[in-house]
């Protein structure tokens, strides 16, 4: 085993959070601005990268190069490890960014590698490998709406991602073909084969409200689905919001034919 073996809880229903249990030297890492709370005797480290020794080499280039991955997914250089130097089992907790649900994943048995999406990793035991995954078929990249790039996680410890609204786990069979909406895409394991097709029918792509391409997913392996990608939820807080500010938003329509005859 190369990863460190942590124990954990999860809390809560729609705003989730997980609690990491750590024995004496046990580290974990996690993306900037997922950290709650933490107990005594835990050390806060920013680290390059994701510490783990696995990738990109040794010494400082290695670590640069390493760290370096994550700008390409938009992630910070950056990461924060988190490590127990008492004597006794210490807690520390990460919060989901958005209503969700937290998806641990151990790694060790799903195959050593999940690829997700590049904005669903949260935290992990130190050893694992946070990198990039490139698609083989361009069209992923240029259509694919979470991108040409994805994260990979690698290694044998426990991971722990975060996705939006409801989650469903799919067993793809060996030929079994899923299509998804591009942006409910959260993880899947390495065998399963990802590409992106246009919708059939202009009609339907201009119409149909659900964008022109989908991603297609076919097995063998695990992928796991959200139903409510943060984009969508953000886009729908938009459009509803009043644009104009203060109590100007109630009934708009009423107070932009009162504003056209000169009202203030």
């Amino acid at each position: 085993m190369n990863n460190h073996e942590i124990d954990y809880k999860i809390y809560g229903d729609d705003m989730q959070f997980v609690e990491v249990e750590l024995d004496p030297q046990e580290t974990v890492i996690a993306e900037a601005g997922s950290f709650m709370m933490m107990e005594d005797d835990i050390h806060m480290e920013t680290i390059f990268g994701d510490g783990s020794a696995s990738t990109g080499g040794s010494g400082l280039m290695g670590k640069l190069f390493s760290a370096g991955k994550r700008v390409i997914t938009g992630e910070s250089l950056f990461m924060t490890a988190f490590t127990n130097q008492g004597h006794g089992k210490k807690h520390v907790s990460f919060a989901s960014p958005y209503p969700g649900k937290i998806i641990p994943m151990d790694l060790s048995e799903l195959g050593g590698k999940i690829i997700c999406q590049k904005d669903a990793f949260l935290a992990a035991a130190k050893g694992v490998s946070v990198g990039i995954e490139f698609q083989r078929k361009i069209g992923a990249g240029f259509f694919g709406g979470e991108g040409f790039i994805m994260q990979k996680l690698e290694g044998d410890g426990l991971a722990f991602v975060h996705a939006g609204g409801t989650i469903t786990k799919k067993e793809l069979l060996p030929g079994q073909t899923l299509r998804v909406d591009t942006g409910c895409l959260v993880a899947m394991t390495s065998g399963v084969d990802y590409n992106i097709e246009m919708v059939k029918g202009v009609k339907t792509a201009l119409f149909g409200g659900e964008g022109l391409f989908f991603a297609t997913l076919r097995g063998p392996g695990s992928v796991w689905i959200q139903s409510l990608p943060f984009s969508r939820l953000a886009s729908r807080v938009f459009a509803a919001a009043p644009h104009r500010g203060g109590d100007k938003g109630e009934g708009s329509i009423a107070k932009g034919i009162f504003d056209m005859f000169g009202g203030d």
